[in-house]
């Protein structure tokens, strides 16, 4: 079984040049069993945000005196400059704000978050106004706040550069590390893509194929990388035609094909969410219209949250995405970038869903 391959640290923003033995917030943090954003708060002297006990106070005092940590004169300077706004930036048609929207609850987790911490939020909606190079525009003026955030499948690589390279504070949520020196945070797509895989197969599925849209976005590559490490881990067949790319799902997933594939002895298929959830739309669409019961003649299942609009739909065999969880993830970290100092937030873990859209495969010749 071949190793799977290394997956990139989120929300790692590069070190500070020219400090090399300087102590920073991250190590008094670790030190004294605490968040970074507390070590923030303590020496930065802050009363807005949440209450912190005379102990836990303490600690990082002792810490930061354990350490030799001394404030970055630099970093000060440039928080004493804050405004207390952060920016939330969409690179979507229509900014996500109807609670139909699958980025809405990330929203509701920023929003927590940003109130806990007496920060202010600015929504930038340049991405919604059309005409070329609104969103370009809009992102010059995402500097109005201290920092901002980025939601989207597809984000201007050219411009995010730009503002990393200025000493902007930036974080994409769910973006992976391919635009060099971006912070970001994510979820754990890849262990919870294998898991599914894994469940499917334990059903006694032997033939599963994972459809996906036609992009190279970094949560689709994620899914896809698990959902082979779960056939590899099982022994199923893993080659080429275990994936099925769509530039149009709807057109592509026909009933005919479904069919086809059956024949062929597949008897599960796993698809990707994405912003607009085409690709388990239409396998749920190709099902219904190739008179096949699920998950009696073929089981689905699904990489992510159903869309809100399907709820009526029997719940799907898959992972949960923590999206409020991944929001808050988000602000504590801009906050932590905002306030001069290295940031640094793990992968959030995504939970298995059992769901109603999987069983064991048909007896042969049924």
């Amino acid at each position: 079984m071949k190793e799977p391959r290394k997956r990139a640290r989120p929300g790692r923003a590069p070190a500070p040049a020219g400090r090399p033995g300087r102590p920073r917030q991250a190590e008094v943090a670790r030190l004294a069993g605490v968040s970074q954003t507390t070590v923030s708060l303590v020496l930065g002297g802050k009363t807005q945000g949440p209450s912190i006990s005379a102990e836990t106070r303490q600690k990082v005092l002792d810490a930061a005196g354990r350490l030799g940590y001394v404030p970055d004169p630099a970093a000060r300077s440039l928080a004493a400059a804050r405004n207390d706004l952060l920016g939330v930036f969409s690179f979507t048609a229509t900014f996500p704000t109807d609670v139909q929207h699958s980025y809405y609850p990330f929203l509701v987790g920023v929003e927590q978050e940003a109130a806990a911490r007496g920060y202010d939020l600015v929504l930038f909606t340049g991405s919604s106004t059309g005409g070329a190079g609104a969103g370009t525009q809009a992102l010059r003026r995402a500097r109005l706040a201290d920092g901002c955030l980025f939601l989207g499948r597809h984000a201007p690589a050219a411009e995010l550069r730009r503002l990393v390279a200025d000493g902007f504070p930036v974080v994409h949520v769910g973006r992976r590390g391919e635009l060099e020196g971006l912070p970001w945070v994510g979820a754990d797509y890849v262990s919870a893509s294998r898991e599914v895989v894994e469940a499917l197969a334990a059903q006694g599925h032997r033939r599963i194929v994972l459809v996906r849209e036609d992009d190279e976005a970094p949560a689709s590559t994620d899914r896809e990388q698990g959902f082979r490490e779960g056939l590899e881990s099982a022994g199923l067949p893993s080659g080429p035609e275990a994936v099925v790319r769509c530039a149009d799902p709807e057109q592509d997933l026909s009933p005919e094909r479904l069919r086809a594939w059956l024949a062929d002895g597949v008897t599960a298929f796993v698809a990707e969410e994405t912003d607009t959830s085409g690709a388990w739309r239409a396998l749920i669409a190709a099902a219904r219209k190739a008179g096949l019961d699920c998950p009696g003649d073929v089981s689905l299942a699904l990489l992510g949250s159903p869309p809100p609009d399907l709820e009526e739909q029997p719940v799907p065999t898959g992972f949960d995405i923590p999206r409020a969880q991944l929001g808050a993830a988000a602000v504590r970290l801009l906050a932590t970038l905002v306030a001069g100092e290295e940031g640094d937030e793990p992968l959030v873990a995504c939970t298995y869903r059992p769901g109603a859209t999987s069983g064991p495969p048909p007896a042969p010749g049924t």
